[in-house]
C-alpha cells in the first residue's frame, strides 16, 4: 500500500513538471545570417561621364608655294615667292580645349581566387563624347618690303585669319585593373581614339605699287583673296588610367585621365592671284601662289563618371539552415 501511494505521488510530480514546463517560452537564438558575398565586377556596365578637354598643340601652320611665278626686272625677285613668303607661318590659336560630355559601355572580367587571384581585372570600353567651346582662331598681319624685294616704292601685306575645332572624341579602350579592396579599383587603360575635327582659313593680300597707276590715291591694287575649309574624322591613340569606386552593389563612380593622339589634319586655301601694277606692266599677268594650312590634335582628357553594373553574373547569397 506504501508502494503504491508512493508511485502515485511520483507520477503526480512528473505530470506537474511536464506541464509547468511546457507553460514556459521557448529562447531561441537569433538567426545566424551570413554576411553578403563580396561585389562582384564580373559583367556588362553603362555609364555617363563629364570632364573638360586641353589641347597640347595649339598652333596652325599655313604654308604657300608659287605656281605661276615672273621676276621682278628691276631687281630679279620673284613676285610669287614674295606673296608666298608673305602667306607662309606658324599661327598661335590658343587653347583648343573645352568641356566634354558623353556616354560609355564597358565589359570587365573579375579573376577567380586561383593563379592570378581575384584582385585582378581585365575589362574592354567603349565611349564617345560631344566637346563644346573647342574652337579657337588665330591672325596674323605681316608687310613684306619695300626694298631690296621688289622696289623703293612696294610693299605687299597679307592678312590671315585661320581656326580649328575639335567637334566630338571617341576611344575603344582596354582595361587592367587591381582591386585595392573589394570596393576600389585602380586601372590602366589604353587603346584606339578617334575624333571629328575642322579647320578654315581665310588669305587676303594687296600692295601698294603705283608704277601703273601713277596717279595720287590710286595706287592700291585690288586685293586678292582666298580661302578653304575642312573637316575630317582622324583616328589615333590613347592612354591613361583612373580610379573606380563601388559604392553600391550596382554602381560605381570614376575618375579618370586620357592623353589621346589623333594625328595631323591638312586642308587646301585655294590659289592665290597676287597683282602687283609693276608685275602686270612687265608681264601682262599676276602671279599665282597655293596655299594649305595643317593643323595637330593631341590633348589631354580629365573627367568623372558613374556605371551601372548589371551583376548578371555576382553569386547569389546563400542562407545557413538550422
Amino acid at each position: 500500500m506504501k508502494k503504491i501511494l508512493l508511485s502515485a505521488t511520483a507520477l503526480s510530480l512528473a505530470l506537474t513538471a511536464s506541464a509547468f514546463a511546457a507553460d514556459l517560452p521557448i529562447n531561441k537564438g537569433p538567426a545566424i545570417i551570413p554576411p553578403p558575398p563580396p561585389p562582384t565586377w564580373t559583367g556588362f556596365y553603362v555609364g555617363l561621364n563629364a570632364g573638360g578637354t586641353f589641347s597640347n598643340s595649339q598652333s596652325i601652320t599655313i604654308v604657300s608655294s608659287p605656281i605661276a611665278d615672273f621676276p621682278n626686272p628691276a631687281t630679279g625677285v620673284s613676285w610669287a615667292g614674295m606673296a608666298a613668303f608673305g602667306a607662309t607661318g606658324i599661327l598661335p590659336a590658343g587653347s583648343n580645349g573645352g568641356f566634354i560630355g558623353g556616354g560609355q559601355i564597358g565589359y570587365n572580367y573579375q579573376f577567380d581566387a586561383g593563379r592570378f587571384g581575384s584582385s585582378w581585372l581585365i575589362g574592354l570600353e567603349a565611349d564617345i563624347q560631344g566637346v563644346a567651346s573647342s574652337k579657337s582662331t588665330a591672325s596674323a598681319f605681316s608687310e613684306v618690303g619695300p626694298f631690296p624685294f621688289v622696289g623703293a616704292s612696294e610693299v605687299h601685306t597679307t592678312s590671315i585669319s585661320s581656326s580649328r575645332s575639335l567637334d566630338y572624341i571617341g576611344t575603344v579602350r582596354g582595361r587592367l585593373g587591381f582591386l585595392v579592396s573589394p570596393i576600389l579599383l585602380v586601372y590602366g587603360t589604353g587603346g584606339l581614339a578617334y575624333g571629328g575635327v575642322s579647320g578654315s582659313t581665310s588669305i587676303a593680300q594687296f600692295n601698294n605699287d603705283c608704277s601703273a597707276t601713277p596717279v595720287p590715291g590710286a595706287c592700291v591694287q585690288p586685293a586678292a583673296a582666298t580661302s578653304g575649309s575642312h573637316s575630317n574624322t582622324l583616328v589615333g591613340w590613347t592612354a591613361g588610367g583612373g580610379l573606380e569606386w563601388m559604392f553600391l552593389p550596382n554602381w560605381s563612380a570614376k575618375v579618370e585621365y586620357l592623353y589621346y593622339d589623333l594625328g595631323t589634319t591638312t586642308w587646301g586655301n585655294g590659289a592665290l592671284a597676287y597683282n602687283s601694277g609693276s608685275l602686270v606692266a612687265a608681264s601682262g599677268s599676276a602671279a599665282v601662289i597655293a596655299s594649305q594650312s595643317r593643323a595637330h590634335f593631341n590633348g589631354n582628357i580629365v573627367r568623372a563618371g558613374v556605371n551601372y553594373h548589371f551583376n548578371w553574373f555576382a553569386p547569389a547569397a546563400v542562407l545557413a539552415k538550422y
